[in-house]
């Protein structure tokens, strides 16, 4: 009790000097989604995707922009450890990223490919993807990717150093490549998500209460591309984010007694 007053307090008073600008709400979660941990479009559907984190269904749910519950997919071989984020390709696929990791104790992580989600009634089985992290690099707690020339690039959350790491969309067994290091210049950095725009040309990342835009990059060097950070102005559990258009995005949040369970949008330019 005396954990989530705290955190309802410190929601409604925290103050951010970075730059400022407002998120619209444009719908809520239905009530029976509490804690919709990640959001995510797909080429050909006004669909806004979601699932809900660890001890919760294995469950990826299809909402639309009134927020009205459409689709609801079981994925019969997935167990849901710590579901965290999805992100898709330009063939309308879906990945769930089961890689929450609070207490460091995991040291495999699974991403699990559902293919063609709106063709799918009620159940399906997924392709799986799982990878560990490279020798030497201690157990990490990730709740962010995106793919990126047919690589899914998974980033930690953590306030000191934001790092990314990277791992081939192929199904098998694989041990990820660290690409860089971020710094993201603001008191909090515990990344919550992560998306890149349908041109390929703009990334954003996503905490509580702003996002990190990433433009002018070559390659996959994200790190020493072009990165701005916005403040919303605004606080709560954001925890989902992606692109409606290029210029265009969700974000979401998770529900924390009367505060969130809303999809909001933002222009980015």
């Amino acid at each position: 009790m005396i954990r989530k007053t705290l955190y309802i307090v410190l929601l409604l008073f925290t103050i951010t000097s970075c730059r400022k600008g407002g998120l619209k709400k444009v719908a809520s979660f239905p009530l029976s989604l509490k804690e919709a941990s990640a959001a995510e479009m797909i080429p050909g559907s006004s669909l806004i995707w979601t699932i809900e984190d660890s001890r919760n269904r294995n469950v990826l749910y299809g909402v639309n922009e009134h927020g009205t519950l459409i689709k609801e997919i079981e994925i019969s071989n997935a167990k849901n450890i710590d579901w965290e984020d999805l992100t898709s390709d330009t063939y309308g696929n879906i990945y769930i990223g089961d890689f929450g990791n609070n207490k460091k104790e995991r040291d495999h992580f699974t991403i699990y490919k559902v293919t063609d989600p709106m063709a799918i009634e009620h159940s399906t089985m997924a392709d799986v993807i799982t990878f560990k992290l490279p020798p030497n690099f201690k157990p990490m707690n990730f709740e962010a990717f995106f793919i990126y020339q047919h690589h899914f690039y998974i980033i930690n959350k953590a306030n000191k150093e934001t790092k990314m790491f990277k791992v081939p969309n192929t199904i098998g067994n694989h041990t990820a490549e660290f690409v860089c290091s971020f710094d993201l210049d603001c008191e909090d950095t515990k990344i919550t998500s992560a998306a890149i725009s349908q041109d390929n040309k703009t990334i954003v990342l996503l905490n509580k209460s702003m996002l990190w835009k990433i433009t002018e990059f070559h390659s996959d060097n994200f790190c020493e591309a072009t990165i701005e950070n916005r403040s919303f102005n605004h606080f709560s559990q954001k925890e989902g984010i992606c692109f409606k258009d290029n210029q265009t995005i969700y974000v979401t949040d998770e529900r924390v007694w009367f505060i969130g369970g809303n999809i909001y949008r933002i222009e980015i330019d």
